[in-house]
């Protein structure tokens, strides 16, 4: 605490950064929460031939939020990869990837520093389709750039290392890049491969579509089955919710201890004033004591007990106002009782 018994800048820094971090992760986490009560609510259909019933008797022929297991099939022709043959998909994404090194200034390190410089995603309509053989229902899937979690596999990963001269390497190291190299990366959908889709499901003419929901809700694709995205939504949001608490706990303490530093010196303030005034009724009571009694005050008196001479001089202040006696009797820390500073030294006087 500062002199005024103001928090100092470091303690307010640290409360004001501990109740922007704890606001920040309680918004996280019930982002979070309320994601995985979102999956927890979404009903669980199955893509057979009494789903299409389920949509004409729901209301607007619309599950808002519906979960879909199926196999992924092209709904015209397939994208082929570029490095893999017979590697057939309906999602593609080529990626080139820069790598190098550059210099801290401030470490006097070399960190690894990774930048992609060219993405390119190609999609081709497909629907979900039952994973056993039988009869059943097809699911258009809309959107699938939109979805979270959508697994793609990687295909065809190559890196590509930079061949540099001496001349090179010099110049490198003036200017603190170094060059590793470019990342070549392939990643596809496969056809066939088992996918779990979770977002609104609607019935449209003959076409049952699964898109984007509304209402905040996320759209999700992904190669895991649906209890295990639950429990991934629901590991995240405990995991907010603990830093939250911590964080949160953190934050009251730093409060609790400035909130009592302050109590402490508001008290130490209000004794000091108490004092004060007690000294103050003690000189008028001894003034009219000596005025009764048809005494004079002594002119050099101590202006604390009104009857012996003054007798020592306060630094650094430079008041004179008080005898040997009362400035041992002044309560630590000492401070003059004139301009209430800290007296560091006293000197003796000396009246000739």
């Amino acid at each position: 605490m500062e002199g005024g018994g103001r928090p100092s800048a470091l303690q307010a820094a640290l409360l004001a950064a501990g109740t922007a971090l704890t606001a920040l992760f309680y918004s996280m986490y019930r982002q979070q929460a309320r994601l995985a009560r979102g999956l927890q609510g979404a009903r669980r259909l199955r893509l057979d031939a009494e789903l299409r019933a389920v949509l004409l008797e729901a209301p607007g022929r619309c599950v808002p939020y519906a979960v879909i297991e199926g196999a992924v099939r092209a709904v015209k022709e397939t994208l082929s990869s570029q490095f893999v043959e017979s590697c057939r998909g309906v999602v593609q994404r080529l990626t080139l990837q820069e790598h190098k090194m550059v210099w801290n200034r401030t470490t006097h390190l070399w960190n690894d520093y990774e930048k992609i410089i060219h993405q390119r995603t190609n999609t081709t309509p497909f629907d979900l389709a039952p994973l056993e053989d039988g009869a059943g229902v097809a699911v258009r899937v809309m959107k699938p750039l939109e979805a979270a979690e959508l697994s793609l596999e990687t295909v065809h990963e190559k890196f590509h290392p930079s061949v540099q001269s001496f001349p090179d390497v010099i110049g490198h190291y003036i200017s603190g890049e170094r060059p590793k190299g470019i990342q070549e990366t392939e990643q596809m959908l496969k056809v066939g491969a088992a996918l779990t889709g979770v977002g609104e499901l609607v019935l449209d003419n003959n076409t049952i579509r699964l898109q984007p929901p509304k209402q905040g809700l996320r759209y999700y694709l992904t190669s895991a089955d649906f209890d295990a995205l639950l429990r991934k939504q629901e590991s995240r949001a405990k995991l907010w919710k603990i830093l939250t608490v911590v964080f949160g706990f953190a934050t009251c303490v730093t409060l609790f201890f400035l909130l009592r530093k302050q109590y402490r010196h508001h008290r130490e303030r209000q004794h000091l004033r108490q004092m004060q005034e007690e000294f103050k009724q003690a000189q008028e009571r001894l003034l009219r004591e000596v005025n009764a009694e048809g005494g004079e005050v002594l002119k050099n008196a101590c202006v604390i007990c009104l009857s012996s001479s003054k007798s020592c001089v306060f630094l650094e202040c430079g008041h004179v106002c008080s005898c040997s006696q009362c400035y041992r009797a002044l309560p630590e820390p000492k401070k003059c009782p004139i301009c209430r500073q800290p007296i560091t030294r006293v000197v003796p006087l000396y009246n000739s």
